[in-house]
């Protein structure tokens, strides 16, 4: 420490005596040049003493002589360490047991004790959340009877069995301790009532029903699952006045893989086990994930919490088999109109029909109910998340890599359980490279998430707390969740992770080897889809504004072995059988991630494609034109011709109420799209014309962004070709200060479509671009604030969106 005595800078005293010395000018000028070249070369010292200790990937990079771990060198590591044999392990322990949310702490705790195995330092990082678990449940359909002395009573003629098949050629199903059938975040209650056949339970499939006079209100729906989440399907029940839900798996939507064609069932075949359930929650994923206690903010012990009425539903509801729905389904034989009597799609993958069930849509008469009882206990209670790092040279530039844990079931070797086994030998691959002396670039983060089942919430929490060095140093997220049930690479991302997606599967081997030496790339038809929600991503990409990725290997829907989601029979011994025999897709699926991490992490110039998202924004504008004119035409131009369409399109359409058919616009109203509405507010016709204030925007931007790409371009081959003297300081510091700009810009790009106050109604969702469908909550919308302003014919609201989008537009033109 300093002291009085000893002071840090000493004065010296020049002599007064200056005229002794006839030289003085010059003698002062070299002392200012000797003192200056000093500075300079202690400048210098100081700079190449801290460049010295980035370690950069590529050979070329000035310094490539410390690395004892080429990036070359790196790639094989992570191509060869996978193993199937490794993964199989994994899995088989994942599955040995129930490892519901909340209750898996021991499971968490293995998990970071094998990470610190493979070298990764691990902690638990938990969080007090607000969660519910089974206590009771019953469902049963009452018929009213008249006894012998003539009074009527209800009798029970059928009372469902509401748990799956023990099997004796699948262990998982019958483990002690197995999880009830149950849903998550649902609602207690004991209510009886008439029941209703409401098909997929979409917002449109509800809207059908109001305009065919079906009575709604006071009964109990009965609908399939498929087409959006299933929360939403209660969400509008309940909006409607019904008092209770039943959510069942149709086999008609397995596609060919069905006992009606001949297909024997799981275990003896592929096609599904008939009493399999889906579990799965219902919280109002589209209005807000996480802890519905504390939005916005992490759930630490203490905090306040915030009422849920909005969040979660207040009407009981059960998931049963298709067994179990058989005797309802039927007793609503020949009451109400007939499925038929709609459209199409009503009919489309009705499969009990060979089983007797003619799906009229009901009620059922006074004299035929059903009782539905649901107890839950609503506790708040620990969960874990499980955090590993590997610290880069780069302190600020993060990629995090997640997998969620957690399962509604004993089993979850598909969802989440593939993704697990798969993180595991991911971590297992990069600790042996750190054996070998390798370090990276940038800083990786491997999470286990918790409670991602319930509502992604371990994540969502996480994301929540370290929000602001999340929105600093984030530079990618990297989401695994069903890993694998199947042999065809499926992929949802940002934009700007397209390109890295590409390159990753280009240089991997794929197990399907029909043609020797074919890559994952090779067999995968390259389509990358829009992530909406559903899984641990949603946190990153719609509240902090990281661009995230989805890779998976899936089955064909219609030709593949059903995969029992979120049944017991989502368990080992139907991965050993049916979803990857010899998990050798589970390896691939490790290479890939590796690959795809190892890139972002340890390539000099971050591997982003700018222009890619700008090309994206370009046709989601044009998205958003299409459905405008779709209600611009005259109504009889703009009923839609179901037939025409392909089944993907008509669930894609119908499983919102984004459906330009159920706008009535009467040609008498053409001042409504013309100039103004009668209030003097904008119409249609206006709000059309300043969606080319977007075109422009995007115009603009698409001129940064490939400026900003060809910048990266020629940086990257700089580092791959140049080679700098390790004294050429100057030079190696003015490259290095230069890639350093061109990445950080990459990092922010995503952050510039955040819109603080959020969503219309939803206001926890910050970004402009990409949202969960309103009425969707699984599959992804563009630009939701103009969508659900079109939807509602507000053009005020929608003229304001495009205001909105114009500032983050060109925001995103000015970072670049």
């Amino acid at each position: 420490m300093p002291t009085e005595q000893t002071p840090l800078i000493t004065t010296v005293r020049v002599s007064s005596h200056r005229h002794r010395y006839s030289h003085n000018v010059v003698r002062r000028f070299c002392t200012i040049a000797l003192s200056s070249i000093l500075i300079w070369f202690s400048l210098a010292f100081i700079i190449l003493a801290f460049f010295s200790t980035i370690q950069i990937p590529h050979h070329a990079w000035p310094g490539h002589h410390r690395r004892k771990v080429s990036y070359e060198q790196l790639r094989q590591v992570l191509l060869d360490t996978p193993s199937s044999k490794e993964a199989e392990e994994w899995s088989r322990y994942y599955t040995s047991g129930p490892h519901l949310a909340g209750k898996n702490e021991s499971q968490a705790i293995w998990t970071k004790e094998k990470w610190e195995d493979f070298g990764i330092q691990s902690e638990v990082i938990s969080y007090d959340t607000y969660l519910n678990f089974p206590v009771d449940h019953r469902l049963a359909l009452l018929e009213k009877k008249k006894g012998e002395d003539g009074a009527s009573s209800r009798k029970v003629a059928f009372e469902a069995s509401l748990v799956e098949d023990v099997l004796d050629q699948d262990s998982t199903s019958g483990l002690e301790g197995r999880i009830p059938t149950f849903h998550g975040y649902s609602a207690s209650g004991n209510v009886t009532a008439p029941v209703v056949y409401v098909n997929y339970g979409t917002y449109q499939d509800y809207e059908d029903l109001l305009k065919a006079n079906v009575s709604l209100e006071g009964k109990i729906a009965i609908a399939r699952y498929g087409g959006i989440f299933r929360g939403l399907k209660i969400k509008r029940a309940q909006e409607l006045g019904m008092i209770g839900a039943i959510l069942y798996s149709d086999p008609g939507d397995d596609g060919n893989v069905t006992e009606a064609n001949g297909v024997a069932t799981y275990p003896d075949g592929p096609a599904r086990q008939p009493s399999s359930v889906q579990r799965g929650s219902v919280e109002f994923l589209s209005v807000l994930p996480g802890d519905p206690t504390t939005p916005g903010y992490p759930s630490k012990p203490g905090v306040p919490r915030q009422p849920t009425d909005n969040i979660l539903p207040r009407i009981p509801s059960v998931p049963i088999s298709y067994m179990d729905a058989l005797p309802i389904l039927k007793a609503l034989n020949g009451h109400g109109p007939a499925a038929k009597d709609f459209n199409r799609y009503w009919t489309l993958n009705t499969g009990l029909s060979y089983k007797g069930v003619d799906y009229n849509i009901g009620p059922t008469p006074d004299d035929i109910v059903v009782n539905l009882y649901n107890e839950q206990e609503y506790v708040t209670t620990p969960l874990w998340n499980v955090i590993g790092i590997i610290n880069g040279t780069i302190p600020d530039e993060v990629i995090i890599v997640g997998n969620h844990r957690d399962a509604w079931i004993a089993g979850g070797a598909g969802d989440p359980n593939s993704g697990s086994a798969v993180l595991n030998e991911v971590v297992r691959s990069f600790g042996a490279a750190l054996a070998l002396g390798w370090k990276p670039l940038r800083t990786i983060v491997f999470a286990s998430w918790d409670g991602e089942e319930y509502g992604l919430v371990g994540s969502t929490e996480w994301v929540e707390e370290y929000l602001p060095w999340i929105r600093k140093a984030n530079v990618a997220y990297l989401n695994l969740d069903v890993g694998v049930i199947g042999k065809y690479f499926s992929a949802g991302a940002a934009p700007l992770l397209h390109r890295v997606i590409y390159e990753a599967t280009a240089g991997v081997q794929s197990p399907n080897q029909t043609v020797p030496g074919q890559t994952v790339r090779d067999l995968w038809d390259g389509q990358i889809h829009v992530m909406g929600s559903g899984s641990d991503f949603t946190a990153f990409q719609d509240f902090a504004g990281v661009p995230c990725l989805d890779v998976r290997f899936t089955g064909h829907e219609h030709e593949d072995p059903v995969y029992h989601y979120h049944s017991n029979y989502d368990s080992f011994d139907w991965m050993e059988k049916y979803g990857d025999p010899g998990f050798l897709y589970h390896r691939t699926i490790a290479q890939v991630l590796s690959l795809i991490t190892a890139q972002l992490a340890d390539v000099p110039v971050i591997t982003f494609g700018a222009a890619d998202y700008a090309n994206a924004l370009e046709g989601y504008v044009k998205k958003v034109e299409a459905k405008l004119e779709a209600i611009l035409l005259p109504r009889s131009e703009r009923d839609l011709d179901i037939s025409m369409l392909s089944e993907e399109a008509i669930a894609e359409i119908r499983g919102s109420h984004q459906n330009t058919s159920r706008i009535d616009i009467n040609d008498n109203d053409r001042h409504r799209r013309h100039g103004h509405n009668d209030d003097g507010k904008p119409s249609a016709e206006l709000f059309k014309k300043a969606l080319e204030r977007l075109h422009k925007a995007v115009s603009e931007l698409t001129t940064s962004a490939t400026k900003l790409d060809s910048q990266a371009k020629e940086l990257a081959r700089r580092v791959e070709e140049e080679h700098i003297p390790w004294w050429d300081w100057p030079k190696r510091l003015k490259l290095i200060l230069a890639i350093r700009a061109v990445n950080t810009k990459y990092k922010y790009m995503e952050r510039s479509f955040l819109f603080d106050d959020g969503l219309d109604g939803r206001p926890w969702f910050k970004h402009v671009v990409f949202a969960p469908g309103l009425w969707t909550g699984y599959s992804g919308a563009v630009f939701p604030g103009l969508v659900e302003s079109i939807d509602s014919e507000d053009w005020t609201n929608a003229k304001r969106w495009v205001d909105i989008i114009e500032n983050c537009l060109k925001q995103a033109s000015k970072r670049l």
